[in-house]
């Protein structure tokens, strides 16, 4: 299969990419950071998350957050809801599209969120179910689809059964995450030509995190497979809480760069997204990751 023309980029910086700093980034950081990223030409943000904070301090302020943003016509403006509790905040809070999540496998599923995958898909169903009656488009994300750091190997068949029960109750997407960044681009082939050929791609998007330095290649294999919607973190901000050893999510910004040298457009300006990145980087005292910030720095 060619290369597509148009790919799809869902920033996922302001939640995932925040929730693992030690340090809280004060609320206004947080506010001008998604302000400049909604310059960048990026049309999808997912600015926070609306759990408990005993869960995720980092991110607190996820009210104050969602109210205080400059929200950019054409741009997408999405929270991660863990259920119910979560989706009342965030419907107060009037973001643009919700996302649910979960694991593919039962003891990160338990370590996240208390439980296992069959006691979280009658809750997630419920949140579809009211997000959806009140006009707002629900997003789902399937975690450690690629390996677990509990239970190694995942099947295959069992990343299958929980997609199609997440398509059956409304969530028009789903974001099939390598967690802990152990795909690698054969059996990133192996597993997409088997799930795709059971569920149609337009209906699928994913999610590397670059522990092992495997995302960018990982991607191209998901293009080859038909996927066109691909999230990512400045400057590859990120980990999961729940998933020791996980380190930053892939780099929009290398993403991009290599999306663009390869003639496949993002709507995604580079010199606004290195602008978005010497800010954040200046906001949390540290250096971004991606390659591309490197260079960015190295020619200033």
């Amino acid at each position: 299969m060619a290369y597509p023309d148009h790919v799809l980029i869902k920033e996922v910086g302001p939640r995932d990419g925040l929730q693992n700093e030690k340090s809280f980034l004060p609320t206004e950081k947080k506010v001008e950071w998604i302000n400049e990223l909604s310059e960048s030409g990026l049309n999808y943000i997912e600015i926070t998350s609306f759990v408990n904070p005993k869960w995720i301090p980092a991110l607190a302020d996820c009210y104050e957050v969602a109210t205080q943003i400059k929200r950019k016509p054409g741009v997408t403006y999405a929270a991660l809801v863990p259920n119910m509790k979560g989706l009342e905040k965030a419907m107060e809070a009037d973001v643009d599209e919700v996302a649910v999540f979960m694991s593919a496998s039962d003891t990160h599923s338990k370590k996240n969120i208390n439980k296992t995958i069959d006691e979280t898909l009658p809750v997630l169903s419920e949140t579809v179910r009211e997000a959806r009656s009140a006009g707002k488009k629900v997003r789902g994300y399937l975690s450690t689809v690629f390996g677990c750091p509990y239970e190694g190997d995942v099947s295959g068949e069992e990343v299958l059964r929980i997609t199609d029960r997440l398509l059956e109750m409304g969530v028009y997407e789903v974001s099939l995450g390598d967690t802990i960044g152990v795909g690698n681009p054969v059996q990133v082939e192996t597993s997409l030509n088997h799930w795709t050929s059971r569920i149609n791609p337009e209906y699928l998007a994913l999610h590397f995190h670059n522990t092992r330095g495997m995302a960018l290649a990982n991607t191209l294999v998901g293009l080859k497979a038909g996927i066109h919607t691909y999230d990512g973190a400045l400057g590859g901000l990120g980990g999961c809480p729940y998933a020791k050893g996980a380190s930053g999510n892939v780099a929009t910004d290398d993403l991009v760069y290599m999306l663009h040298e390869m003639g496949i457009q993002t709507g995604a300006d580079l010199s606004r997204l290195a602008q978005a990145g010497r800010f954040i980087e200046e906001a949390l005292g540290k250096p971004l990751d991606s390659h591309y910030m490197e260079v960015i720095r190295a020619g200033e």
